[in-house]
């Protein structure tokens, strides 16, 4: 009987590891969100683009999340020359603010793609809570990478974690 239950120990802990070495990174979930031409849109699609991706939540009312993307949005042709990277902006502005989401947007003219999450799917799904909330995806859509807040200069943090997924 301590032999069957040693056997049975040791196997399960063998199982235990081996799903552990296994398990691959965390990955987006898979929700959808709407373009700004009201489009659905599934967000783990950019997940499977096989290039790094960078996704930044924000929202018009938060100056900080503005100020990152505006600062990205000048640097993100380089971007995208020297990595491939993606950038997708989502808006956390509740319905009633949609219209400010798309006319701010145009005024900037980002040259990224953004997406709506007015009842704050994802946000709830990626269990964050403060605005901006930056991730990035490696090229397997594995999420390597997660970022609160912005101050001035973390685009280029940003930057050095993109070379290394990049590779």
């Amino acid at each position: 009987m301590k032999k069957l239950l040693k056997t049975l120990s040791i196997s399960l802990f063998a199982l235990t590891a081996l799903f552990f070495v296994s398990a691959d990174a965390p990955g987006l979930p898979s929700v959808k969100l709407k373009n700004l031409k009201g489009q659905s849109v599934d967000i783990q699609d950019f997940a499977k683009s096989g290039k790094p991706v960078v996704i930044s939540f924000w929202a018009t009312w938060c100056s900080p999340c503005k100020k990152e993307l505006s600062n990205i949005a000048e640097i993100y042709d380089q971007w995208k020359e020297e990595y491939g990277v993606e950038i997708v902006a989502v808006s956390i502005d509740d319905a009633r603010s949609t219209d400010k989401v798309k006319s701010y947007v145009n005024a900037t003219q980002w040259p990224f793609t953004v997406l709506l999450d007015p009842n704050e799917d994802m946000r709830r799904a990626l269990n964050f809570s403060v605005v901006p909330y930056t991730l990035l995806l490696d090229k397997k859509g594995n999420i390597v990478y997660t970022h609160n807040n912005y101050v001035e200069g973390d685009e280029f943090i940003l930057e050095e974690k993109i070379k290394k997924v990049a590779k």
